[in-house]
């Protein structure tokens, strides 16, 4: 799998494992993969990954993971100044002794400004909605749906993620610029 380029770069611990030292029910993990942001929007789970979660050993654990492309900022609306705990080097020692002391604040990625948030979400929101056209386009062809199906993943899964990803995607850009009008369809050309 990692013959040429390695697929997973980095992983980054988010949410509530950094908010407390206490136990946690589930540890929030997003892995920056060496993959084309069109291969992973938001909420997506590619069929080439199907097996990354068995393989990382994270598919049995209480860990909720997310998929971020290298091209992409690891942190967004969900994934909030994280804190890379692995990377090609192996685990960061550092970020990992703070985590289990409480001290980690210090070593999180900063917050990124309104303005980056703003032209990733757009970036994001174009890359979605390309995609869940894509699925739609092809649901019912049946390469697709063969291709889109194994290791208990169906075509239904890619439809649904695919929408799940784009309406968390839309309601966050909503919030973020109220009464905001999403163009579904580029203006033609004259």
């Amino acid at each position: 799998m990692w013959d040429d380029e390695p697929l997973l770069l980095a992983a980054y611990a988010f949410g509530s494992v950094l908010e407390s030292v206490a136990d946690v029910d589930v540890v929030d993990l997003a892995f920056v993969l060496n993959l084309p942001a069109e291969e992973l929007p938001w909420f997506v789970e590619p069929q080439s990954l199907a097996g990354l979660p068995s393989l990382l050993e994270i598919d049995k654990a209480p860990v909720r993971w997310y998929w971020r492309p290298a091209v992409w900022p690891v942190a967004n609306r969900l994934i909030h100044r994280p804190l890379r705990v692995w990377s090609l080097d192996g685990p960061d020692e550092n970020a990992l002794d703070a985590l289990e002391r409480g001290q980690a604040e210090h070593l999180r990625m900063p917050e990124p400004t309104a303005e980056q948030q703003r032209e990733q979400l757009s970036v994001e929101l174009a890359e979605s909605l390309s995609h869940l056209r894509s699925v739609e386009a092809g649901f019912w062809e049946r390469d697709w749906r063969s291709a889109h199906r194994g290791s208990g993943i169906y075509p239904e899964n890619h439809l649904w993620n695919g929408v799940h990803g784009y309406l968390d995607l839309l309601a966050t850009a909503d919030q973020q610029q109220p009464g905001l009008t999403i163009r579904l369809n580029p203006p033609e050309r004259t």
